[in-house]
C-alpha cells in the first residue's frame, strides 16, 4: 500500500499525539507485557540517524525483568525494515547495556510482507511483528480512552459488517470523550485512520446520520444536516455508483446543481 507523504505525516501525527495514552494498553493487551515501572528514554540514539524510534522506554515488568522496549508503527511494507531494526538493536544495546525487546506494529490492511530476520554466517537477528488487521477490534473498542477507541478501525471486525463496527466505534467515542472540541478532534483522527481501511466513504455516510453536528462544515457533511437526508443519500449514491454528470444527477434527484456540488464536495476523498 503506497501512501503519499501527506498521508504518512497525518498518521504519524495521530500516533505522536496519542501514544502516551495508548501505550499502557498496547503493552498489556497487544504485546503481552505487564509493567510495574516505565521510564521514557531519549530517542536520539544516534545524532546522525535520520529516523528516530517511535516509542522507546525502559521497562520493568511484573516478573522483575528490566529491558529497553522499542515500538515502531509501520503503515506500508519497507524492504529495508529488518536492517533498520538491526541497526536500532545494536545501538540500543551498546548505549543501555540492557536486553532489547523490539516490536513492529503493522497498520496496513494486508498481511505484512517484510522480512523479520537476518541469518548469515556471522549474524542472526529477528524482531517481532504484529499486524493490527489480525487483532480483535474489541480490544480497543472496550477501552475508556478515546485515543484507544479510534484504533479499533484498524483492527479485525470479525463477524461485524464495517457499517456496524463503525457505528459502535462512533458511539464509544461519544461515550468516552468529554467536550465537543475533543470529540471533534477524535472524529477527525478516526476519519484519517479509516482511509487505511478504505472505509472513509462508509464513515461519511454514517456521520451524516449520527455525528454531523460535530464535523467541520467546510470539509465534511455537517453543513448538509439541514437538507433533506433522503435527498442527500440519494445524490450520494448516484455520485458514488454512476458516471452521471452533476447536471443529470440534479435532474434525476429533483435538486439544484449547487446542492449536488455540495454533496460531491463533502464525499470527495482527501488526497
Amino acid at each position: 500500500m503506497k501512501q503519499s507523504k501527506n498521508q504518512a505525516s497525518q498518521y504519524d501525527k495521530i500516533f505522536k499525539e496519542n501514544i502516551e495514552a495508548v501505550i499502557p494498553s498496547l503493552m498489556q493487551n497487544v504485546l503481552g507485557i505487564t509493567t510495574v515501572l516505565r521510564e521514557e528514554l531519549p530517542d536520539d540514539v544516534q545524532h546522525t540517524k535520520e529516523r528516530k524510534p517511535d516509542v522507546l522506554k525502559k521497562v520493568t515488568d511484573s516478573l522483575g525483568n528490566t529491558f529497553v522496549l522499542q515500538i515502531e508503527f509501520q503503515v506500508s511494507n519497507e524492504s529495508e525494515m529488518v536492517y533498520r531494526m538491526a541497526e536500532y538493536y545494536v545501538m540500543l544495546e551498546r548505549k543501555y547495556k540492557l536486553p532489547i525487546e523490539q516490536f513492529v506494529l503493522f497498520l496496513g490492511s494486508s498481511k505484512p510482507k517484510m522480512s523479520t530476520n537476518i541469518e548469515s554466517k556471522h549474524l542472526k537477528f529477528d524482531f517481532a511483528m504484529i499486524a493490527f488487521a489480525e487483532l480483535d477490534f474489541h480490544i480497543f473498542l472496550n477501552s475508556t480512552k478515546p485515543e484507544e477507541v479510534i484504533l479499533s478501525v484498524l483492527a479485525n471486525f470479525a463477524q461485524e459488517t464495517p457499517e456496524n463496527a463503525l457505528k459502535q466505534i462512533i458511539l464509544r467515542l461519544e461515550e468516552t470523550t468529554e467536550g465537543d472540541l475533543s470529540l471533534k478532534r477524535y472524529f477527525k483522527q478516526l476519519r484519517i485512520l479509516a482511509q487505511l481501511r478504505k472505509l472513509e466513504r462508509i464513515l461519511k455516510l454514517i456521520v451524516m446520520d449520527s455525528i454531523a453536528k460535530y464535523i467541520d462544515e467546510k470539509k465534511d457533511v455537517a453543513f448538509l444536516i439541514g437538507q433533506e437526508k433522503a435527498q442527500v443519500k440519494f445524490v450520494t449514491n448516484l455520485l458514488l455508483e454512476s458516471d452521471f454528470t452533476v447536471e443529470k444527477i440534479a435532474k434525476i434527484a429533483s435538486v439544484s446543481v449547487e446542492f449536488v456540488k455540495k454533496v460531491k464536495g463533502a464525499i470527495t476523498i482527501d488526497k
